[in-house]
């Protein structure tokens, strides 16, 4: 733990006062990493240098980096589901289809819309773009393929002639006679001559859709490989348009091609195989096949419980990986040098994180269950996934033994498994199911493994109202030797566990269950609005903590304090004590329920997660919120903190998962530099006062934000050119020729300051104009400095200004009240001077008579 501080706002203006504790009080997260949907079904594509992912999300196109994962750009759609894209070899542009018939061409270099048209009468269901990335051939739904130009949006050809759907379009890789082959759901495929814009050929071996077309690249395309639902691959002649050979995969194909000859896939291929086929459909397995013998050569394993099918491969010839697309959205990738070995995933949609733990050595990945029957561990550095296959229904709860190696999930299909995690062993090995606990007669909601270092165990409760503990004894030797894992399972296969004692522990549905930081007690939390405190080692309940007026969702132990937190559905959080059980606080500030608790910075903060979306920090000692996190779209399910406390996770049903970071040392030395900054400068402006240097000063009191400052100035520099005036006039000094070149702010150099800001400067000038005018003490400065500006800029350039209508609609009346006030003013002043011409005119002479008698007495 580094050196603590605690920050201690004053009112004091800027002034921050950080004094020093022997205490940590977080106040600051910032979001530093979301795991996200990237794809939802549909078309993907890769760019040829393989830097870029092209991905469909809805109505949106993503673009990924393929190295890491993250998302580049995205394309915004029209709206409606994109049907398909493809992306043109030079890289340069991507071509999209949505349902509405419509036709986009994105820029990759602006992630811009270059031009929209609408191209046939039906959605595009199949596209290719030829290997000059000058023609995009679209085949449709309404049984009509076109062929367009690019980069000028015009339909070159319009063929016809397919009788159903157009599944599958393809152009031929040669360059002196531009053909184009297409495929319908009647099984028909056609080759299209696009010099005399006739059909050539019409190829009829196929009796379902065709899905795939590809040709060889080592004879310049004189072989064809086409495959399709019927479960067949169809080698065919290109020049004589004959079927050489019918390969039966006795699976429905959904993706077919050709690897690059004389790839090295590491199996024994006897030497005579020289071109290879790739398959992959319902089975969910890729399928290696020799062209030549229309042998199969070798047949990926599919991992246990794993249900998916593929709706798409893709080969990428560079880097030799085959990209399995399944209907699951996830993008499984299978290095073909490696005998087909998958050395990575990316999953494309989690849909509702329903509860997750960081685990691993160094805590880098994260164990997370959702809505699927697989547990999905991130790598939170690149957004690599591993999916473990071991339940059969879906995953409610996660928990993670204190060393991170060692993974407990509870799922729908009334089982809780154990896992061991090795990121650092093969892809195939890094999540393993060593052990299962069979035994609840419905879905396990609540699991949680014993943190110490003694014998360990595992509480699971149920829906069925039940509380079981299960002795890991067996596994001991797993906890502190995680490589022997693959034998033991590869041996005997996962180990059965026992349970210790079962006992009915509430009245409805369990939601949570958390064991002590000593092992020693256990609570639970149930929808019957109570959690209960009980002894680890004989099931006796020791408390109820009764409290809340619904049900209870979460609760989590302090790991210093005998103290335990729980959230409820009635909007509150409680603090109770573990020594009379009684309530010690109530937290209220979520709108929702609030799901999920954790303790932070040593058991003197708690973070909460709701239903509102929210996620709050709450200090302990005065029950206050400190700092509340708004990012998540719909409530947040699970909440889940690294030991260190140095990341914290929080994912919901909006589908995405936020990594928070605690930055309140980085905050703190911010404002630490702000504040010594702040200093330097309101020195450096006192010093540019102290010398009447009025251009920098004025500068730097509007970088600095500070109108107080600037009216100061203003008014300094006006009475001292008044004095000055004044002082002239009284020597009689002839100052006619200064008034006539008199500055309008009083000194000519403020006036070349105020006409030469730039335009945000202006614009916060203007803001302080508006300010002043307010008030008529600073009407005046208001009134010249708006003078100032007025005849120095044009309207154009005022106008510009992003606020300038607002600011001149707010100045308008005020100035208007002041004309008039000064209106009166002058009309006032004439009864002073009436008063003085007729008091001149009462008696004149008399008055002189009665002077000249008041001298002469004055003489006597």
């Amino acid at each position: 733990m580094p050196p603590s501080f605690v920050a201690l706002t004053l009112d004091l203006g800027p002034l921050l006062i950080v004094a020093k504790s022997s205490l940590y009080v977080s106040c600051s997260f910032d979001c530093v990493k979301s795991i996200e949907s990237v794809y939802t079904g549909g078309c993907v594509a890769t760019s040829k240098d393989e830097q870029r992912l092209y991905t469909t999300c809805n109505e949106d196109i993503f673009v990924l980096d393929m190295a890491s994962g993250e998302k580049v750009a995205e394309l915004k759609g029209d709206t409606e589901t994109v049907t398909t894209f493809a992306v043109k070899p030079d890289g340069t542009h991507l071509v999209a289809a949505s349902r509405s018939m419509q036709i986009s061409v994105w820029d990759l270099a602006t992630f811009k819309t270059v031009r929209s048209f609408k191209a046939h009468e039906a959605p595009v269901i199949a596209m290719d773009i030829d290997a000059s990335s000058t023609l995009v051939a679209t085949g449709s739904a309404d049984s009509t393929v076109k062929v367009w130009d690019i980069d000028r949006g015009y339909c070159t050809h319009n063929f016809k002639g397919h009788g159903g759907l157009v599944t599958s379009v393809k152009f031929h890789p040669s360059k002196e006679k531009l053909c184009l082959v297409t495929a319908g759901d009647d099984g028909t495929i056609r080759v299209w001559n696009l010099g005399t814009r006739k059909c050539e050929a019409v190829l009829e071996s196929h009796v379902s859709v065709v899905r795939s077309i590809d040709f060889t690249s080592d004879d310049d395309g004189a072989h064809m490989v086409t495959a399709g639902r019927d479960s067949v691959v169809n080698i065919w002649s290109w020049k004589r348009r004959l079927l050489i050979r019918t390969i039966p995969v006795y699976e429905t194909v959904e993706a077919a091609g050709l690897l690059a000859t004389n790839t090295q896939t590491g199996l024994d291929l006897g030497g005579n195989c020289a071109r290879i086929i790739y398959t992959g459909g319902e089975k969910g397995a890729i399928r290696l096949w020799d062209m030549d013998t229309g042998k199969e050569i070798f047949e990926q394993k599919k991992e246990l419980n794993a249900k998916h099918a593929f709706v798409d491969v893709q080969y990428l010839p560079q880097s030799q990986h085959l990209v399995g697309i399944t209907n699951d959205q996830n993008l499984l990738f299978y290095k073909v040098t490696k005998r087909l070995e998958r050395v990575r995933q990316i999953v494309g949609y989690n849909e509702e994180i329903i509860d997750m733990a960081y685990v691993g050595h160094d805590q880098a990945h994260l164990a997370v269950a959702t809505n699927t029957e697989q547990l999905r561990v991130y790598n939170t550095k690149d957004l690599n996934c591993e999916l473990a296959y071991g339940h059969s229904d879906i995953i409610l709860c996660v928990s993670a033994h204190s060393k991170g190696s060692i993974v407990a999930t509870g799922s729908k299909d009334n089982t809780a498994l154990i896992w061991l995690v090795n990121m650092s062993a093969p892809p195939n090995q890094r999540v393993l199911c060593v052990a299962t606990a069979v035994g609840h007669a419905k879905a396990v909601g609540a699991v949680c493994l014993a943190q110490g270092a003694g014998c360990p165990f595992m509480i699971t409760g149920s829906e069925d109202r039940t509380v079981k503990m299960w002795d890991l004894s067996p596994l001991s030797s797993l906890f502190d030797s995680p490589q022997r894992a693959a034998a033991l399972v590869s041996e005997s296969g996962p180990v059965k566990l026992r349970s210790t004692y079962t006992f009915q522990a509430h009245e409805k549905d369990i939601n949570s269950i958390c064991v002590a930081p000593n092992d020693a007690v256990f609570a639970t939390g149930s929808q019957d609005k109570t959690a209960k405190i009980w002894d680890v080692a004989s099931g006796k309940a020791l408390g109820t903590l009764q409290g809340h007026r619904r049900g209870v969702w979460n609760v989590a132990f302090s790991p210093v304090d005998r103290v335990i937190a729980t959230t409820s559905g009635d909007r509150t959080m409680k603090l109770w004590s573990l020594s009379d059980f009684g309530c010690l606080k109530t937290f209220e500030g979520h709108t929702n329920s609030v799901l999920c608790v954790e303790f932070l910075t040593k058991g003197t903060q708690l973070m909460t997660t709701g239903s509102d979306g929210l996620v709050k920090l709450w200090n302990i000692k005065d029950a206050e919120c400190v700092l509340t996190l708004d990012k998540h779209e719909s409530k947040i399910w699970t909440l889940a903190k690294q030991h260190t406390e140095v990341h914290v996770a929080t994912g919901g049903a909006d589908s995405v998962i936020h990594i928070w970071k605690d930055t309140t040392q980085e905050h703190i030395d911010r404002l630490h530099m702000e504040e010594a900054k702040l200093l330097e400068q309101q020195q450096a402006l006192d010093n540019f006062l102290s010398v009447k240097d009025y251009r920098n000063a004025i500068n730097l009191a509007l970088s600095l934000n500070q109108p107080h400052r600037l009216l100061t100035i203003f008014q300094e520099v006006m009475m001292a050119t008044e004095h000055r005036h004044l002082a002239s006039a009284n020597d009689g000094a002839d100052d006619s020729a200064q008034g006539a070149n008199a500055a309008i702010m009083g000194s000519a150099a403020v006036d070349q300051v105020i006409g030469s800001l730039a335009p945000d400067q202006l614009e916060r000038l203007l803001g302080y104009v508006r300010n002043w005018n307010t008030n008529g003490k600073f009407a005046r400065i208001a009134q010249a400095t708006l003078y100032c500006i007025l005849t120095q800029y044009t309207s154009d350039a005022i106008l510009s200004l992003p606020s300038a209508k607002d600011l001149i609609s707010a100045v308008q009346p005020y100035s208007e009240r002041h004309f008039t006030r000064l209106d009166n003013l002058l009309t006032d002043s004439f009864i002073i001077d009436y008063t003085l011409h007729a008091m001149d005119s009462v008696n004149p002479a008399g008055m002189e008579a009665l002077s000249l008698d008041n001298d002469d007495s004055e003489c006597e």
